[in-house]
């Protein structure tokens, strides 16, 4: 089922995911509505809390459009390491039709559970790194613009106000 992705600046983007106590039927139904949601948005990553669930959850796929799907899930993440950094041009889901330049770390070490509950460590450099501090700064209630400059995040802030529909948020 697709859901609605909530765009800024509704308050409940701030909100922080609660632990995942169990990954249950519901959850694994949950990251399946994500992946129809994200894939249909179209976007490379999406959190719980950006459809309104306020859970420790977020999917990424950054396969390219000729490659296999690559999904992959996170439950309870935790970052463990970050190493050096880079500036990647980032878009969001939450944000329709902006994209801007946000310094990242270049490679995370990542720890969480999958749609299975099983534990795993990955890690990642790349686009793959950069949506996975993306993703999980949401689920801190941190987002994008929280990365810019006083300048940009005006500017940001009021091509978002006058989006369509932009006062209809809660």
């Amino acid at each position: 089922m697709i859901r609605t992705i909530l765009h800024y600046p509704d308050k409940r983007l701030r909100t922080k995911g609660e632990h995942v106590p169990e990954v249950t039927a519901a959850v694994r139904q949950l990251v399946s509505d994500m992946a129809e949601t994200m894939y249909a948005a179209p976007g490379v990553g999406l959190a719980a809390t950006q459809i309104g669930v306020a859970l420790q959850l977020f999917i990424v796929d950054v396969a390219a459009e000729d490659e296999p799907s690559d999904l992959r899930v996170f439950i309870n993440p935790e970052i463990l390491d970050r190493r050096d950094t880079v500036s990647w041009s980032e878009g969001c889901l939450s944000f329709p039709g902006v994209s801007e330049e946000v310094e990242r770390a270049a490679q995370v070490s990542v720890r969480a559970q999958d749609q299975d509950g099983r534990w795993f460590e990955l890690e990642a450099e790349g686009l793959l790194a950069v949506a996975i501090q993306h993703e999980f700064d949401h689920l801190q209630g941190v987002l994008m613009i929280d990365h810019l400059g006083t300048l940009k995040k005006r500017l940001v802030n009021r091509k978002m106000q006058r989006r369509p529909g932009a006062g209809v948020e809660a």
